[in-house]
């Protein structure tokens, strides 16, 4: 049987399997985006796959911390329009 992987959501703090989740990345150079495909290198955070966990995340700036750095508002947006893709 084969393991499954489980993340932490930033917004909700439950665990859930990595297919499930959104990855965020930031890489070395700084530069933050939205890893599909959960393989991008850098450090990465997880979000569930609908629009309340961001809103709460981008509330208490949970991904700031998680990321140690300020995420744009572009970042947000193209992940709300990501969020709306899959409803």
């Amino acid at each position: 049987m084969k393991k499954i992987p489980i993340r932490k959501c930033v917004g909700c703090n439950e665990n859930k399997p990595k297919k499930e989740l959104i990855r965020i990345v930031r890489n070395k150079e700084g530069e933050i985006s939205i890893d599909l495909t959960g393989k991008a290198n850098g450090r990465g955070v997880y979000i569930c796959n609908n629009v309340g966990c961001l809103e709460k995340a981008k509330k208490t700036k949970r991904i700031n911390r998680a990321l140690n750095t300020e995420i744009p508002n572009e970042i947000f947006e193209k992940l709300f329009m990501e969020l709306k893709n899959n409803e």
